[in-house]
């Protein structure tokens, strides 16, 4: 099969395409022919060695998948040959990849594979962000920095679902206008003008009830100086680099909460993943929630892909197509 590798560490130049098996299946996992793969921002801590999970060299990048399922495990019994599903899979950066059945997601038809290849973290993280990491309510003050990438345009139209007035953050005019387009109220260029005390503004000094930051050591300490009383700041991300320690007594104040929030926690939870995945699809068939996909690439142009997501242009969700 084609695939993406890479046989030591390092940016994206270190990635190139190569024949490579076709995984074995093993117990309790499917295989699937890929139809979409996500690109994630994980991926790239993963090619530099980075991530939580460590690369073992030569590796495949990738973390989700969309397709059909070309096989699956004697023990895996709700899972047949021929279903249109996504899943959380490592290595999918190619034509095959193996999953385990917990993480396939079986595809409601109104779905394309492009869009359920964005479906398992930029969907579900936003989803759990908002529900989960925090319950937002009506009336509920969101700011969203990154509000024009792929977890960001998806948690605007969230938060908008469960009632919540919503500020994104992003680093241009033409990014202000996708997150406007997909229902934020305000949008603030950072680069213009101060995050934090554009969110004093809008909101009359109160501040915001929740920040979504993945994002890091840029805006983390600002974001938690714009919070109203009993709001909460959840990091996520640290696309900019680790934030800074937070003295504890500084929440005082404003009795305010500070948390993380990863995606890989929920997973094994099947309450949580069910109320995810269930909430989620009900928005998209409602057509309360559109899944934007910025741009696609052939498998082949991983490279070029990554530097893409890198330069910070980018919005919405990028997919490898094998």
């Amino acid at each position: 099969m084609k695939a993406i590798v890479f046989e030591k560490t390092g940016d994206a130049g270190v990635m190139h395409p190569a024949e490579m098996p076709i995984p074995e299946l093993r117990p309790g996992m499917v295989l699937i022919r890929v139809y979409a793969a996500g690109i994630n921002f994980a991926d790239t801590f993963f090619i530099r060695g980075e991530y939580m999970i460590k690369p073992t060299l030569p590796d495949i990048p990738g973390l989700e998948a969309a397709g059909i399922i070309e096989a699956a495990a004697p023990d895996v019994k709700a899972l047949k040959p021929g279903m249109r599903v996504t899943a959380f899979a490592r290595k999918s950066y190619a034509e095959y990849c193996v999953a385990p059945a917990a993480g396939v997601i079986p595809i409601p038809d109104f779905m394309s594979f492009e869009q359920a290849a964005a479906f398992p973290i930029q969907v579900l993280t936003a989803w759990h962000l908002l529900h989960t990491a925090y319950r937002t309510e009506p009336g509920n003050t969101v700011v969203i920095h990154s509000a024009a990438g792929g977890v960001g345009l998806t948690a605007i139209q969230i938060a908008k679902a469960a009632g919540a007035r919503v500020i994104g953050t992003v680093s241009n005019d033409a990014k202000a206008a996708i997150a406007k387009q997909y229902g934020a109220d305000e949008v603030i260029n950072y680069t213009t003008h101060d995050f934090a005390a554009e969110t004093m503004r809008l909101t009359d000094g109160r501040g915001a009830d929740l920040v979504l930051d993945a994002i890091g050591k840029p805006t983390f300490e600002k974001g938690l100086g714009c919070l109203a009383a009993l709001g909460q700041i959840v990091l996520y991300g640290r696309a900019g680099g680790s934030p800074e320690p937070v003295n504890p007594l500084a929440l005082f104040g404003k009795s305010l909460r500070m948390s993380a929030f990863a995606l890989p926690t929920v997973l094994p939870i099947p309450h949580l993943m069910r109320a995810g995945v269930e909430g989620s699809f009900a928005l998209i068939r409602d057509g309360k929630l559109k899944i934007h996909i910025g741009r696609t690439f052939p498998l082949a142009q991983a490279v070029e892909a990554h530097r893409f997501l890198e330069s910070r242009d980018s919005t919405g969700k990028l997919l490898l197509i094998p």
